[in-house]
């Protein structure tokens, strides 16, 4: 009986080592995809900074300026004045729309001739 403890404890230890073997390489495999997932994010960063430099360097106000000037007869571009801002109350906003009444409740005249008048 003991013989039979013994082999059935060798075996539940062979077991156990071969699964903590499996499961150290699928540890390791995780550790190298969130190092490239990681490289890839430096990457993104990088591109980011660069494509918000070239967005800033496209949009000086002086380079604006003389595009405007050499596209004045295509694009009719105005410098902005202050009459060409109107006031807030110039401002039309749309009405809502009146609701149907779904669910009417019906009042009799009678209700209201008995209330005093707390005036």
């Amino acid at each position: 009986m003991r013989g039979l403890f013994y082999v059935l404890a060798a075996f539940a230890v062979m077991g156990l080592a071969f699964w903590a073997y499996q499961e150290n390489y699928k540890t390791q495999a995780a550790i190298g995809d969130v190092r490239d997932l990681h490289g890839q994010i430096g990457a993104a960063h990088e591109r980011l900074g660069m494509l918000r430099a070239e967005w800033a360097y496209l949009n000086r106000p002086d380079r604006l300026a003389d595009l405007a000037d050499l596209n004045f007869d295509r694009l009719g571009l105005l410098p902005l004045m202050p009459d060409a801002f109107g006031a807030v109350d110039q401002i039309i906003y749309p009405i809502p729309p009146i609701l149907p009444i779904t669910d009417p409740v019906e009042l009799s005249s009678d209700a209201f001739t008995n209330v005093e008048d707390p005036l």
